[in-house]
């Protein structure tokens, strides 16, 4: 007789579904989950065979241990049940425990002090890494599973994420990156009184082209260059020798920090971020035009070129706005790298998109709770938030297809660095 993957026959299969139509014509219709639901009647008589069966199974071994069973020559046997109720995730089902004399008996599907299957947990740190808050999450439960739980439950069933998370944030990387984009998201933290905080986020492209979140690291004020040297220093202590391009915002200082770390490392200043810093000064009628006019400036073939079309663009826009050329003048020396490098390498270090994409991710994750309670509390929730990224994979393939080009280019360009590095 066929069977399904679970061992399911096609008879057993053909039976419940014949049940499902009897219910829909008898006009009961056909409730799934939650209480009075279909999945939990027959999540409870399985575990209860399951639990039956694993009782069998222990006291067999244990009368070939010891001879026999019974009280009387020394083994084990039955001693009644415990009724338990278990939230599972189709709904709550409770199950009787079978106990056996001699107290030894460890079901394996529900460990003595378990209340939840692991696949509920995996439920809730699903829903969470989306984005609910545990009033949601618990608001869900009931609505969809029939299940009271409480927020406590749910804080208790994300700490496990905790121990992953630390594994994650010490992990060894790899020995060279062609670029690394680092920004910072702010955060709400109470630590005596509410205050916005910054997280630290570092994306890699690895040699092979796929986007690598190398860490997450709470700071305790602004985004200084001082902070940043001491999480560049971690991400080299990991094991990375050499990184070729560093993309930022911008920041002062930061350059000399880079360096201090990787004195090889070429430091570029985000384009899209400075033709944001030059919209703050225009009216946003002139955006487009402001826009428009500033591009011969980064795409300019040479920093000559580049200069005399900054000086093009002063000379329309600066009596309106003469700040704007002032913003592309102070970050010039991180600026101009950008124009020394082919096409295919200036198309994926124009910006820092590829990071404030996931921040944008870790922002909604972040105002769903208002604020955290601790730096731990908002370092888990964004940890889960970076779980949860890219479920398919094809964000990830998209990212190799567009760096094939480029970082053929970046060894030719880097003299090697990226090849050496691996060996």
């Amino acid at each position: 007789m066929p069977v399904s993957e679970n061992g399911l026959s096609s008879e057993l299969l053909e039976e419940l579904a014949a049940l499902a139509a009897e219910k829909v014509h008898g006009g009961e219709g056909l409730r799934l989950m939650g209480e009075g639901g279909l999945l939990p009647e027959l999540a409870q008589h399985l575990m209860q065979a399951a639990l039956e069966a694993e009782m069998d199974e222990h006291l067999a071994a244990e009368a070939g241990r010891v001879g026999g069973r019974g009280s009387r020559s020394g083994g084990n046997m039955r001693n009644g049940y415990r009724a338990k109720k278990v939230m599972t995730e189709v709904g709550a089902v409770t199950v009787q425990v079978p106990r056996d004399r001699l107290g030894t008996f460890r079901p394996r599907l529900l460990p003595v002090h378990a209340r939840r299957t692991g696949a509920l947990d995996d439920l809730v740190l699903s829903l969470t890494a989306k984005g609910l808050t545990s009033g949601e999450i618990v608001s869900h439960l009931a609505q969809t599973y029939g299940m009271t739980t409480t927020k406590e439950t749910i804080s208790t069933i994300t700490d496990k994420a905790l121990e992953s998370m630390a594994e994650w944030r010490t992990r060894p990387l790899d020995p060279v990156y062609p670029v690394v984009f680092i920004d910072a998201v702010h955060v709400k933290i109470r630590d005596g009184h509410v205050a916005n905080r910054p997280v630290y986020v570092a994306v890699a492209v690895t040699a092979d082209g796929y986007r690598e979140i190398l860490g997450l690291w709470a700071g305790n004020g602004g985004e200084g260059a001082k902070y940043w040297q001491t999480v560049l220093t971690e991400i080299k202590n990991r094991g990375v020798r050499d990184v070729l391009m560093l993309v930022c915002d911008g920041l002062s200082a930061l350059p000399d920090a880079v360096n201090t770390v990787w004195p090889q490392t070429v430091v570029q200043t985000c384009v899209v971020h400075l033709i944001r810093a030059s919209l703050r000064y225009a009216s946003r009628r002139d955006w487009a035009e402001v826009a428009r006019d500033l591009k011969p400036v980064y795409t300019a073939v040479n920093e000559e070129e580049a200069r005399q079309r900054l000086a093009d663009f002063d000379a329309t826009w600066g009596k309106r706005y003469p700040s704007i050329a002032g913003t592309w003048q102070r970050a010039w020396s991180e600026f101009v790298p950008f124009l020394g490098l082919p096409d295919a390498i200036r198309q994926v270090v124009y910006t820092t998109n590829a990071i404030e994409s996931l921040n944008a991710r870790y922002r909604r994750a972040a105002q769903a709770c208002g604020h955290f309670p601790n730096e731990q509390a908002a370092l888990k929730r964004l940890y889960l938030a970076t779980l949860a990224l890219d479920p398919t994979g094809r964000g990830r393939q998209r990212w190799n297809n567009r760096w094939k080009s480029a970082l053929n280019e970046f060894d030719v360009l880097f003299d090697g660095r990226l090849t050496a590095g691996r060996v």
